[in-house]
């Protein structure tokens, strides 16, 4: 069985002065650390993808600069989705016996190390070539075309709708050291603040940050260790002119993985799920079955999603308010629910977390990939 032995995360933020390999080698150094592995100890490396970086062997890359010589190095691209899969590639490797001590690394300084403009028109590549790309559709549109359908479809405005979930996800991050953003925000300052694609705002959307994270993936042999107990993936399409409103993948991904651990979705005690933009984690809560159809917000309103809710999500604030350097945007939310498992969350703990779930998506709700996690004590 393939358990995560180490976890690292740096602060996000608009933070110059480091480059993408530099956040990577940060943070696989901290996962290390926490793992008590040496570099020569590391058998297999798996890396993300950096936007800033645009190198086509990141492994082999970050493995010269740590002075890495795996057996098996691979790099990987699935937008959001990145982190879990090179996770999911991480537990193979280890339970065919290929790799023992497999690194998985993602990190860029995507603030700070391209302008605004670059960024937004590198991610809008995940549109269509000829029918999406060529009109100056970027990602905020796309998911502002999925809100509206939202709203419309619930008779909902962002009010009640969305911006709920903005609130309760800044929150969260108040009590997380490294958040870019910590201080409170109301329902009213979410609908204030600029607008970015109707209706999306600017509080409804996951800010650009610099930063890296890292997971050490290898047999078990601590309490400390946090078993990988089961992975799933759906990749049911890749551009949202060709998407299904009503099943995207997060159901289908999500029902693998908790097969493959032998548990059901009411069993897990916390989640870590992919948040973008709000109408990206309404739309996964609610396939999820988190949230009934419709209610994701008003869930949140309720206090639902909080530390002391029946269903805590994104303890650290996630990529909205944690912030999203890339691909290790989507590697915070797994380092949150192993610290969870771990106890090791501080005021910010969810009482007696043994199971987790973790949910990615990428490109616009197209690639997605969930991880089941448990402590040794959790239920087989």
């Amino acid at each position: 069985m393939a358990w995560i032995r180490g976890a690292g995360l740096t602060a996000f933020g608009r933070l110059p002065g480091t480059d993408a390999s530099g956040w990577q080698a940060t943070a696989a150094r901290l996962a290390m650390a926490d793992a008590g592995v040496r570099p020569q100890d590391v058998d297999g490396l798996i890396v993300g993808y950096a936007t800033t970086l645009d190198h086509l062997m990141p492994a082999n890359l970050l493995g010269e600069y740590l002075g890495i010589t795996p057996r098996v190095a691979l790099g990987a691209a699935v937008g959001g989705a990145t982190g879990l899969a090179m996770v999911a590639q991480a537990a193979s490797l280890v339970d065919s016996g290929a790799a023992s001590t497999v690194l998985v690394v993602a990190g860029e300084d995507r603030a700070s190390g391209q302008s605004t403009q670059v960024s937004t028109s590198t991610l809008a590549q995940v549109g269509h070539h000829r029918y999406e790309v060529p009109i100056g559709a970027t990602v905020p549109q796309y998911y502002a075309l999925l809100a509206s359908a939202y709203l419309h479809e619930h008779g909902l405005d962002p009010r009640d709708g969305l911006a709920p979930l903005a609130v309760a996800m800044r929150a969260h991050a108040a009590r997380r050291d490294g958040a870019q953003f910590r201080e409170p925000v109301t329902v009213d300052d979410v609908v204030a603040s600029r607008p970015v694609a109707a209706p999306l705002h600017l509080l409804d959307c996951c800010p650009i940050s610099d930063g890296g994270a890292a997971v050490l993936v290898g047999p078990g042999g601590s309490a400390r260790d946090v078993e990988i107990a089961g992975t799933g993936q759906a990749h049911l399409h890749q551009h949202i002119s060709e998407a299904d409103p009503h099943e995207f993948g997060a159901r289908l991904s999500a029902g693998r993985a908790l097969t493959a651990a032998g548990v059901e979705i009411d069993d897990v005690d916390v989640f870590g799920i992919y948040d973008s933009f709000t109408i990206t984690l309404a739309l996964l809560l609610e396939e999820l079955g988190l949230a009934r159809p419709g209610r994701a917000g008003a869930a949140a309103a309720d206090g639902c999603f909080d530390l002391d809710g029946p269903t805590p999500v994104n303890t650290h604030g996630g990529l909205l308010s944690y912030g999203h350097c890339g691909v290790g945007g989507g590697m915070a939310h797994l380092v949150e629910v192993v610290s969870q498992l771990r106890g090791e969350a501080g005021d910010r703990q969810v009482g007696g977390a043994a199971q987790g779930l973790v949910h990615a998506d990428g490109g616009v709700m197209s690639a997605h990939v969930t991880a089941v996690l448990r402590t040794s004590g959790g239920a087989a």
